[in-house]
């Protein structure tokens, strides 16, 4: 990828000079669609950010949300979709790292990760080797730092095939005295650059992520992936808080996308000063590097710290205590961002101009369609083990049994639940974590997909009795020069952005990631989610305890537009209908009081597979469970913001939950058999807990 002749003809204007070698590259990086999106910032203002918990919403290297006056939490999000599909093991990996290190720029100690990955077809060879090396990656990175993987979601769809996802979350925790933003302080700081040296893995890693992948991209493009080292990313998460004990830090930056130049150009300029950066004084390993591969070297585990003069000395004696390397490359000054190397100026250029004056792009756009309703014929026993052993419903056991998902001594509730609970005794309270996202639902319609995305994970929260707090996306699309897959991503934020609003859960920080687009054709649009909430009394598990009967709580939403069953069975729906904004917030918060009643005592969303899979991941090898339902809409339709509630008191459950429609499943058994029957045909099956298991235990089946 180069600058184009327009945005050249821009930068030539404003220096009024043609750019050196070095300040082309720098702009064809920063100006890219992965640092500038210059495609997707003119949406993103459909976002609201505010809140009286948001301390920083968008625009930091993390969002911080407040738990109380003193309990402060960062929430981060990233994607590494490219470098998974060259290189799955490092791809991941590093993505890891670099979310961590974003956490550790705000001044916080990152306790928690999630993993939201997509594939293409899992019958395929390829998915289940780019699904090894990813998780592989992930495993080792999070496992050696010691931050556990603790949620996430694993998707499967033949349009990911050529272009996997990657998207990790990291949450971070910190006492508001320890806070610190990525935007510089005072003129005649000192930039001190803490971690690994520098080498030419990663170069151009931006541009890379900005063009789509071409058919021999796992080849030609390995160099442009990055090649990270857990072990030194511990040290670094530990020298972090060390200097941050101290007081040590003014301001800080993690060295990711356009490495050190697009680092330290941001620093500066977010606090409105320039830079004076001699390039010769980063610590280097490889030999003979010029001046545009030390700016754009994206190698890993460095950090960019803003330091008074007199506190340059013990951030070095700190760094060298951990084994880390470090150097002062230059100070923050009045002006330009000023780089030099063999003692002459290689960029000298506005601060602003390099971090900010991208144009925006004027896109069209082009709806889709939605579909009509034709409906296969059902068979009750080949739709329900279809939907129960489909990879996108069945168990991830195998993905998150990789994980060290309890080191740290704060997970209260490990993956395979609805959502994931850490304690934070700093606060008296517990922190409800989710994340992922369907791609069927935002393939077959994408404005209300995403609403149901947003939903979902909100439900997720408050099924383990949470009230959603805030979130970030990672915004996911193909080629945006493509109307059709333009329409699409606008759908997906324009959804987010609405039922995110209705249910007053600030959007607080996110990352887009655009042309995902190889020979295979674009992904669908695909906007993750991760979400956190806040759970201050009971929170159920999904497991039915044998104690109560079983309800449905929710609006439905009687389609069958997106979901599993109609993707083995063939036929059409439109989407589900999802209750309006009002409605959606009230289901939202009457799940979450349901949760927390001392009358519950196991409950489970429906989303993925609808009814008939929830039902079949409460049953245990000890409890069973009689359940009939209305018709085949009602098992298999996937609308979110519904649970199955198990209740020992029916009246409170109703009394509860007010105008949110209650029906009546049936009830548990002691005969761990899930029976199900729909009435409208009078169909019956009847499924051992061990036959389910061994229906949903395709992952491990397939690939152990």
């Amino acid at each position: 990828m180069t600058l184009s002749d327009a945005d050249r003809d821009l930068v030539v204007a404003e220096l009024g000079r043609d750019p050196t070698p070095a300040e082309e590259i720098l702009f064809e990086n920063l100006w890219s669609e992965h640092c500038a999106y210059r495609s997707s910032r003119p949406l993103l203002s459909a976002f609201d950010s505010e809140g009286d918990q948001v301390v920083i919403g968008p625009g930091d290297d993390a969002a911080v949300v407040a738990l109380d006056d003193d309990t402060y939490i960062t929430l981060g999000i990233e994607s590494h979709n490219h470098p998974s599909y060259v290189d799955p093991y490092d791809g991941a990996a590093t993505g890891v790292g670099g979310i961590v290190r974003d956490t550790l720029s705000m001044g916080a100690y990152p306790i928690a990760l999630a993993d939201c990955l997509y594939f293409g077809d899992f019958d395929r060879e390829h998915s289940r080797y780019l699904l090894d090396g990813v998780v592989e990656g992930i495993a080792d990175y999070g496992n050696a730092i010691g931050v556990p993987t603790v949620t996430g979601s694993t998707s499967f769809h033949e349009n990911y095939e050529g272009n996997p996802l990657v998207n990790v979350a990291c949450v971070g925790l910190l006492s508001a005295d320890r806070l610190v933003t990525a935007e510089a302080q005072k003129a005649g700081n000192k930039l001190v650059l803490v971690g690994s040296s520098t080498g030419r893995d990663g170069l151009g890693g931006a541009s890379f992520a900005s063009e789509d992948l071409a058919e021999d991209a796992e080849t030609e493009d390995r160099p442009a992936v990055q090649v990270g080292d857990p072990y030194t990313e511990k040290l670094l998460i530990e020298c972090n808080e060390a200097l941050i004990d101290e007081d040590l830090v003014e301001s800080a930056r993690d060295l990711g996308a356009a490495g050190l130049g697009g680092a330290s150009s941001e620093l500066v300029a977010k606090g409105g000063f320039g830079a004076e950066i001699d390039l010769e004084k980063v610590h280097q390993r490889e030999p003979n590097m010029n001046a545009f591969e030390i700016l754009l070297s994206e190698s890993q585990e460095r950090m960019c710290y803003e330091v008074t003069p007199e506190n340059v000395e013990r951030v070095q004696e700190l760094a060298a205590r951990f084994d880390l390397g470090s150097a002062v490359i230059g100070e923050v000054a009045e002006g330009n961002y000023v780089c030099t190397f063999d003692g002459e100026p290689v960029v000298d250029v506005p601060p602003e101009f390099l971090a900010e004056g991208a144009p925006m792009n004027d896109l069209d756009s082009v709806d889709p369609e939605a579909a009509a309703r034709d409906l296969p014929a059902f068979d009750l026993e080949d739709a329900f083990e279809a939907v129960v052993s489909d990879p996108n419903t069945a168990s991830k056991r195998w993905v998150y049994r990789q994980y060290d998902h309890e080191v740290g001594l704060r997970t209260a509730r490990r993956p395979g639940d609805d959502a994931a609970l850490l304690d934070v005794p700093e606060a008296d309270t517990k922190l409800a974590f989710t994340g992922g996202a369907d791609p069927n639902w935002t393939s077959a319609a994408p404005y209300d997909g995403a609403r149901a995305v947003a939903f979902e994970n909100a439900t997720n929260l408050a099924a383990k009795g949470a009230s959603p707090l805030a979130t970030v996306d990672c915004l996911n699309g193909g080629n945006p020069e493509k109307p059709d897959v333009y329409g699409g991503f606008k759908g997906i934020v324009d959804g987010l952005a609405d039922m995110c609003r209705a249910l007053s859960v600030p959007v607080v920080g996110g990352n887009v990631s655009l042309y995902n687009d190889s020979v295979s054709g674009p992904i669908p649009p695909t906007p993750t989610l991760a979400m956190v909430g806040k759970a201050d009394g009971s929170s159920p598990g999904l497991s039915l305890s044998g104690e109560g009967d079983l309800f449905l709580v929710g609006f439905d939403g009687g389609a069958l537009g997106g979901s599993a069953v109609l993707d083995h069975l063939g036929g059409s729906d439109a989407f589900p209908t999802l209750p309006e904004d009002a409605d959606a917030a009230t289901a939202v918060e009457t799940i979450r009081t349901v949760a927390a009643d001392e009358s519950t005592v196991a409950v489970h969303d429906v989303s993925h597979g609808g009814l008939a899979v929830a039902l079949a991941e409460m049953v245990t090898d000890e409890v069973g469970a009689d359940v009939s339902v209305s018709d085949y809409v009602s098992l298999f339709e996937e609308t979110p913001g519904r649970v199955v509630v198990e209740t020992t008191d029916e009246a409170a459950l109703r009394d509860l939950a007010g105008d949110v429609p209650v029906v009546e499943l049936g009830t548990t058994t002691d005969d761990a058999t899930l029976s199900l029957t729909v009435d409208s045909d009078g169909d019956e099956v009847a499924y051992g807990a061990a036959d389910i298991a061994a229906l949903r235990d395709v992952l491990a089946r397939e690939l152990d």
